[in-house]
């Protein structure tokens, strides 16, 4: 799997090309160039540039809240009223 899509699939995880679209587009550009390049000094410039904006676009992307504790007590709070209603119709 080459650095560009790697970093798509990341680009994606983040929901970047709708908070950030302009970095998001520069880090997919930046990505491609790492694959296509040879010279170690370019690279190594690219790949710090690459980091730096995948860092600022990991703090800028939304936050993740499905699945913790507080998700699952209220997802059994409402698996339990839901079967009392359905116990309450079936009568």
């Amino acid at each position: 799997m080459s650095i560009a899509d790697k970093i798509a699939a990341e680009l994606g995880d983040l929901h970047a090309d709708e908070t950030s679209p302009g970095m998001a587009a520069v880090a997919h550009r930046l990505a491609r160039l790492l694959d296509d390049t040879d010279a170690l000094a370019s690279a190594a410039v690219g790949a710090d540039k690459l980091r730096s904006i995948m860092s600022d676009l990991r703090k800028l992307a939304p936050a993740e809240t499905k699945g913790d504790a507080v998700d699952d007590v209220a997802q059994q709070r409402e698996k339990r009223r839901a079967e009392a209603r359905q116990r309450a119709a079936d009568g």
